[in-house]
């Protein structure tokens, strides 16, 4: 059984770094568009603050969440969107103080989870540790075109460590959305992190491999980047096949980022 509080105590950590990057910007600033088509620096808080209430809904609330997913499957292609334009428009102090009061029940909730807990979600019933590494993933990432946006660079931390296990553990959904069957055989993954440490992912011997940044390897999972832009080396036909399609997040993978040279 996987105790939650080390992941708990990053997500707490990189809220609150996007927070202070956000609580220093104007009402203009908040209104640039992001990477994301169609959405705001407002909208990348608003889709932070909802998938939030949705999440803590999930652990507090079964039968209101399922709800919830019986709304998602009535409009599949424009349900993200739709949460994210609910809160978008609210002043940014609203918008903002929306956003803290969601995530600070939620970590309490799942600080208060009875160990072995699984709650409801869009896809499989998760732990309080694996909903838990998904909104920091989910944070990571929104707080990625938030800080693009702002032109801030932002220093990777440890915490990414969340990030690329999840983008590890997510390989076979990654094949699956595409149509494809996963390879039988599990891959080497081996990244480095920003502390200079190795992390290190599947059998030491497989003949499929992945190997760069940590950093890379995170911007990649989440579509913040194009491959073309990383440093990222796949030894065999079918890490390679992999590096092209995989993603961390649940859903359809989207059209993802273009490479730097092919943007307008």
């Amino acid at each position: 059984m996987s105790d939650p509080t080390p992941v708990i105590d990053d997500l707490h950590e990189e809220s609150e770094e996007l927070d202070r990057l956000v609580a220093g910007a104007d009402a203009p600033r908040w209104a640039l568009a992001t990477p994301a088509p169609g959405w705001t620096v407002a909208h990348q808080i608003a889709h932070l603050a909802w998938t939030d209430r949705s999440a803590l809904l999930a652990v507090t609330d079964a039968d209101g969440f399922r709800a919830l997913v019986e709304q998602a499957l009535a409009a599949p292609d424009s349900f993200v969107d739709d949460g994210a334009e609910e809160d978008a428009g609210l002043p940014p102090a609203d918008l903002l103080a929306r956003w803290r009061e969601g995530r600070t029940a939620l970590e309490k909730a799942l600080r208060s989870a009875p160990p072995g807990a699984r709650f409801p979600w869009y896809g499989p019933p998760m732990s309080a540790a694996s909903m838990t590494t998904a909104r920091l993933m989910e944070t990571w990432a929104h707080g990625q075109d938030v800080a693009d946006t702002l032109g801030v660079v932002r220093p990777p931390t440890d915490r990414l460590r969340h990030v690329a296990w999840l983008g590890v553990r997510t390989r076979d959904f990654a094949y699956g959305v595409h149509g494809l069957t996963p390879p039988a055989e599990p891959f080497r993954v081996e990244l480095r992190a920003p502390s200079g440490d190795l992390w290190a992912y599947g059998p030491e011997g497989a003949p499929q491999r992945v190997t760069g940044p940590a950093l890379d390897f995170c911007l990649l999972v989440t579509h913040r980047a194009h491959r073309a832009d990383l440093a990222l080396r796949a030894d065999g036909p079918d890490a390679d096949r992999w590096l092209d399609i995989a993603q961390a997040f649940a859903g359809l993978p989207g059209r993802g980022r273009r490479p730097k040279g092919e943007r307008a």
